[in-house]
């Protein structure tokens, strides 16, 4: 299994670039942050700044590392959180398994209202939240 990185991008008004698509195997529409696997020679930060450009059009100027952490037991995988900000928007550039990505902005709070709700389908995403909410409130 290889590393992975998730990115919580915030802009100037603190609203998150949140993702959402519908997985009916797991019944129904989800909540995601960007991420995803590292490629082959690619550092977790080349990671982060790959996915938030291809998967919500964003680049940023700013990179704070929020945690990495193992992806699951039995495996050295781990998964790599950032914050980013200094944002500038461009295009999506999703790939075709990528096509029905939503791109949304939303406040922090309704953001971690829905981690609170269980409205995300992976637990980088949720996780990211709270450790970037516990480091603006500290």
């Amino acid at each position: 299994m290889r590393d992975a990185s998730v990115v919580l991008a915030l802009d100037a008004n603190d609203l998150v670039a949140l993702l959402s698509a519908d997985f009916p195997h797991h019944g129904g529409e989800y909540l995601f942050l960007p991420g995803g696997r590292r490629e082959a020679g690619e550092t977790p930060l080349d990671c982060a700044r790959r996915e938030l450009r291809e998967e919500a059009g964003v680049a940023a100027e700013q990179w704070h590392l929020l945690g990495s952490h193992l992806i699951t037991l039995g495996s050295t995988a781990r998964v790599h959180i950032y914050e980013a900000r200094g944002l500038a928007l461009g295009a999506q550039e999703l790939t075709e398994t990528e096509q029905d990505f939503k791109l949304m902005w939303w406040p922090m709070s309704d953001a971690l209202q829905a981690v609170h709700e269980g409205r995300f389908l992976l637990p980088a995403g949720p996780l990211a939240l709270l450790l970037a909410d516990r480091r603006r409130t500290a």
